[in-house]
């Protein structure tokens, strides 16, 4: 939470997307021993994990509050779904590339689109809660999940 601090949400993001797939190329590809692969995977999963700290505040800094649990909630849930089926589709497309590339593919899919809407939205660090609920909404519309 501290580096999304000092270096803003979304350059956190891209750090982690960007570090997790070069470390992943690395860790799939080199010749390594089972020891060897053991201390690789302290700096992949470092870099990996990096992204979830500031997932929390990057997404209440993103809605006003009349519907941030609700977008917050969908927001998680809508990722989980999705990637409730990558272990699937990994098996059935491993039949025909080795796993090791079948893997950084993947990680190559999911670091690209990370990359592509962190580009599409707004850096948060700093952002007042209270500024976005001064958001005036069209004459009659509700930013309340119900009127």
């Amino acid at each position: 939470a501290y580096l999304s601090d000092a270096i803003g949400r979304k350059w956190t993001f891209m750090w982690s997307a960007i570090g997790s797939f070069i470390i992943i190329l690395i860790y799939m590809f080199a010749p390594m021993d089972n020891t060897t692969l053991l201390f690789a995977g302290i700096p992949l999963f470092t870099i990996f994990l990096m992204k979830f700290p500031p997932m929390g505040p990057f997404m209440t800094e993103l809605y006003p509050t009349g519907v941030r649990g609700t977008a917050q909630g969908f927001c998680y849930n809508a990722g989980r779904a999705i990637g409730s089926f990558l272990p699937a589709i990994v098996g059935f497309v491993s039949q025909s590339l080795p796993l090791g590339a079948t893997i950084a593919l993947f990680s190559a899919f999911a670091s690209a689109i990370m990359i592509v809407m962190l580009l599409l939205l707004p850096e948060t660090r700093g952002r007042s809660l209270a500024s976005l609920d001064e958001i005036n909404p069209a004459e009659g519309a509700s930013v309340a999940p119900f009127s």
